[in-house]
């Protein structure tokens, strides 16, 4: 077999890196994993409990938004009287409680995409307004060191839309924002990680999204492999 002479290693080598991003930041809930549900659940049950009123425009615009926003439209829309920090807690907890007792599923090519990255090298952050209280139930259920950092809502001045989560995550781990391709499923956080730099690819689950400028859109993360990230958040790709 011929050998290859090191300039010409060394270039496939280069060119093999470029193929991969310089880490993947993940949304949680709805992209990693269909809490939705629960957290419409939960938002139901606490409505009825306080007398409160319910609709599933509501429960549409709530999606993606940083919890201390979504308590004070709970407040406002469904007649919730409790403060921020305790309807956030209230909510988490019947959250954390479910996903303890397997009702949320794992969102279709998300584990195995994950898994797939950790052996290609490639660092991957957990970014969500979730609090840590739910976040470290989620990863505690996936194998060690499927993350190298995370970000979550209690963690942050300022939750998505604003692009502060997915500028901590990149920080957090010193790398370039814009290496970074950033997974996400709602409005507020595909708006969050384009503001931030980050190529970003739409996977629906609940909401509707639409491609722009910096934001590709997929029907799903089955059979996605980590070489194919890159390509499909191309600006140019069709």
């Amino acid at each position: 077999m011929p050998q290859l002479d090191s300039s010409v290693r060394a270039e496939e080598s280069a060119v093999a890196e470029q193929r991969l991003p310089a880490a993947v930041l993940w949304d949680m809930d709805g992209t990693l994993i269909d809490t939705e549900p629960q957290w419409i659940g939960a938002e139901m049950a606490l409505s009825r409990a306080h007398g409160g009123t319910w609709d599933e425009g509501l429960a549409m615009e709530l999606i993606g938004k940083a919890l201390t926003d979504s308590a004070a439209l709970l407040r406002e829309r469904a007649g919730i009287p409790l403060g921020d920090e305790e309807l956030v807690e209230a909510l988490i907890g019947q959250v954390v409680e479910k996903v303890r007792a397997g009702e949320a599923a794992w969102r279709p090519g998300a584990v195995e995409l994950l898994a797939a990255l950790r052996a290609a090298g490639v660092p991957c952050v957990l970014v969500t307004m979730s609090y840590a209280r739910l976040a470290d139930v989620v990863v505690d259920m996936l194998p060690p060191g499927s993350f190298a950092a995370r970000i979550t809502g209690d963690m942050v001045t300022r939750g998505k839309p604003h692009p502060e989560p997915y500028l901590t995550a990149a920080e957090r781990i010193g790398v370039d924002i814009a290496d970074c391709v950033a997974i996400e499923d709602s409005v507020p956080g595909v708006a969050s990680a384009l503001a931030s730099g980050a190529r970003v690819l739409g996977v629906p689950a609940h909401v509707p999204l639409q491609a722009e400028p910096g934001v590709r859109i997929i029907e799903t993360l089955a059979r996605v492999a980590p070489t194919d990230l890159l390509p499909l958040t191309d600006p140019d790709a069709a």
